[in-house]
């Protein structure tokens, strides 16, 4: 189908990076709207659209399209999160105007015929039954829903069965026009190509798409509801658990988020970490321990990850809380502060050291919302944050108190142990692990 509606006459927003190492050209097509636009009813509904959007391409069989990527050397997939969905491919230079071809076909002319549909939603179904297996996904899952109660962030991209379901060809094709929009494009190119060609390439796109308004971001700021909660995920026959303790985390527009990263690698980002010493090098009890400071264009939530044998999940859980409320009390020595500071200053050039990485920074400060200078001035940001603050950011930012406990195990054996590890609940729930 095409969005018929005029475009604007308006120059598209581009960024490249130019590298001659190789003669590969990636190429980034965004829309500023992800599953946040997805029907309550449908999760999942703007991944079902951009997987139809790449197989019926030019009115294409997915076999075909495939072949004829596959046929230039490069490769076109799609990435949806709650902000963002991102047609991203790599081809050689030389066929780099085929390879245009095929992404305005992917995003001008795709058809999104019924029986595709239908095909996709199949296989989708599939995908999701198989992911009942992994209870490291069944833990983040239920982290999600439970952390930020009825906001768009706890609602899955991925799709549910439900939600799979109820897509119909008709309620895609809204969502096509709605989002695939000339205003609501941005363009990253990086590799074998200059300036003045990117920006030719983004022109055509953006002008072969359809106008009208891009779609409104006005998803609020997630907060979490008082109280210690549990969430517990019965699964038959776990000899090992899943564990996430987490609450409301930070964004980079946040003054002191810099400095909050810092404490967050020093408490549990690396290898040889405080929770991950604790946890594992001197108990034993969880081969890895981590904790996670994400972002998307609104808050995420601050987590701690481990993954017990049932029979030390109960004193994995307290150790955990325990630790988490002395950080919150005592913070980082001035060791702790030091050491993570340097990594984080070291291993940035790990993250600039490709042009395709360089230009999805960009891209991220721009899809996220991202303060100015964000990436490109990080290491500087680094540098200015000081103990003090970091230790305050722990104190006013994280919280020992409003957080959710999301648990994979078996309830026979592991919930009232665990429940009982856990001090002043608010409330414990158990839900079995195929619940939707």
């Amino acid at each position: 189908m095409t969005n018929t509606a005029p475009a604007r006459e308006r120059t598209p927003k581009v960024l490249v990076e130019t590298s001659r190492e190789l003669p590969l050209v990636s190429v980034s097509v965004a829309l500023r709207t992800g599953a946040i636009l997805d029907p309550p009813e449908a999760q999942g509904a703007m991944r079902f659209l951009a997987r139809l959007m790449r197989r019926s391409a030019g009115g294409r069989s997915a076999d075909a399209n495939d072949r004829l990527i596959e046929g230039m050397g490069g490769s076109l997939g799609a990435e949806v999160s709650q902000s963002a969905l991102v047609f991203q491919g790599t081809v050689i230079a030389r066929s780099l105007d085929r390879f245009v071809e095929a992404l305005v076909d992917t995003i001008v002319r795709p058809t999104l015929p019924d029986e595709e549909l239908e095909r996709l939603r199949r296989e989708t179904e599939a995908e999701l039954k198989e992911s009942l297996d992994d209870d490291r996904g069944l833990v983040n899952r239920w982290f999600r829903r439970r952390i930020f109660p009825g906001h768009p962030y706890s609602r899955s991209s991925g799709g549910t069965l439900g939600g799979v379901r109820s897509v119909t060809g008709d309620m895609l094709k809204a969502l096509y026009r709605r989002a695939v929009v000339a205003d609501n494009l941005l363009f990253a190119f990086s590799g074998d190509i200059t300036e003045e060609r990117a920006q030719k390439i983004a022109e055509t796109l953006a002008g072969a798409v359809g106008g009208g308004p891009a779609p409104a971001d006005d998803t609020p700021e997630p907060s979490v509801p008082p109280g210690r909660r549990l969430v517990f995920v019965d699964k038959p026959e776990r000899s090992q658990t899943q564990i996430l303790i987490g609450g409301l985390g930070s964004h980079p527009a946040d003054p002191d988020h810099v400095a909050l990263s810092i404490a967050n690698t020093a408490f549990g980002g690396t290898f040889t970490a405080r929770l991950m010493q604790e946890v594992r090098a001197k108990r034993g009890w969880s081969y890895g321990a981590y904790s996670n400071l994400p972002f998307d264009r609104q808050r995420q939530a601050f987590s701690l990850w481990t993954f017990p044998k049932a029979s030390d999940a109960p004193a994995c859980i307290a150790l955990e809380l325990e630790m988490l409320r002395a950080f919150r009390e005592k913070g980082l020595t001035s060791s702790e502060f030091g050491w993570a500071k340097r990594y984080l200053v070291r291993s940035h050039a790990f993250a600039l050291d490709t042009a395709a990485k360089r230009v999805g920074l960009t891209l991220d400060t721009e899809l996220y919302n991202l303060p100015t200078g964000y990436y490109s001035q990080y290491v500087e940001n680094l540098g200015a944050a000081t103990l003090e603050l970091a230790n305050q950011a722990v104190r006013e930012r994280l919280s020992d108190e409003n957080i959710l406990f999301s648990v994979v195990g078996t309830e026979q054996t592991t919930f009232a142990d665990v429940k009982a590890a856990i001090p002043n609940l608010s409330s414990a729930d158990v839900v079995r692990y195929d619940a939707e």
